[in-house]
């Protein structure tokens, strides 16, 4: 897939086409934040940041039409984001967070490129916290194999792995399973086993999600790891998130305390009742998802 790489300031886009109104007094504004994965997984990663920052108004988008992204090409991950970017952005996203390990090792480089004064959140598998946990500096890695297969993660194993052994792990198909199967059916713990044998094997004390939908089969890698520590990285996301927002409000962008009606928006560039069913069934959310088109 050939295309032209033409420059975007994705915050100017959310500027212009959400202009200020032209009132003496305008009512107070929530933070806006756009959140977008390959599906349901970043929900996760949107439950954190709602966690720490309850005031922000949340636009989730999954690209489900387009999921997997773990077996895409980086040209293709770089495409896809960048149009979920805009299309956020578009709606009134003051930042953006790419939910998605996959879609961070591929495309953040090029989105942050691409516009240099949007504040961008991206996840990693967090390595650096499980070496520190780790006793045996024996550390599991449950990943995409995109992900594992990226620079990115090459950078971040050599930059945090203090000579502990990562025993990394790809788990093709483990993220379509999450999305179609309820907690325990469907043949996910038997994927989820299948994956979780060589860590233990391998004598493996911590182990790392490395992919934001696995964190809804905790406790089915509890089960299949037993004795292990897990880490995710989503409350690290919502961290600095929550920084960013801070930076808004100290630049009187957004008000730290005004209620939106609407805190949680979301689109689905596939079934959006399939969205909004996950986000009630794993979170208890009640979700006005509608189609995105980008």
């Amino acid at each position: 897939m050939s295309r032209s790489r033409i420059p975007i300031n994705l915050r100017l886009m959310s500027r212009q086409a959400n202009p200020a109104p032209l009132s003496p007094i305008a009512a107070p504004q929530p933070v806006r934040i756009g959140i977008f994965d390959s599906g349901v997984g970043g929900l996760s990663v949107m439950q954190a940041i709602r966690a720490r920052l309850p005031h922000a108004e949340l636009l989730y988008a999954a690209d489900t039409a387009y999921a997997p992204y773990g077996d895409r090409s980086e040209e293709f991950l770089c495409d896809r984001s960048e149009r979920i970017a805009r299309f956020l952005c578009d709606q009134g996203a003051q930042m953006i967070v790419v939910a998605c390990n996959t879609a961070t090792a591929a495309a953040v480089a090029a989105l942050r490129a691409a516009s240099p004064t949007l504040a961008l959140v991206g996840v990693e598998p967090g390595v650096k916290p499980a070496v520190a946990l780790s006793a045996a500096h024996r550390i599991g890695v449950l990943a995409t194999t995109r992900t594992l297969a990226s620079d990115k993660f090459r950078r971040l194993a050599e930059a945090h792995a203090d000579g502990a052994t990562l025993v990394l792990q790809p788990c093709p198909g483990l993220a379509d399973a999450i999305e179609a199967a309820d907690a325990q059916g469907s043949g996910l713990d038997v994927l989820v086993e299948r994956y979780c044998a060589p860590l233990r094997d391998a004598g493996v004390d911590v182990a790392v999600l490395g992919c934001t939908h696995y964190v809804f089969a905790r406790e089915l890698f509890e089960r299949a790891l037993p004795g292990v520590q897990l880490v995710d990285t989503a409350d690290a996301v919502a961290r600095q998130t929550a920084r960013f927002a801070s930076e808004l409000i100290e630049r009187g962008e957004a008000d730290a305390n005004s209620a939106s009606e609407s805190a949680l928006r979301a689109w689905s560039s596939g079934s959006p009742q399939v969205l909004a069913a996950f986000a009630q069934r794993w979170l208890g959310l009640r979700a006005d998802v509608r189609d995105m088109h980008c």
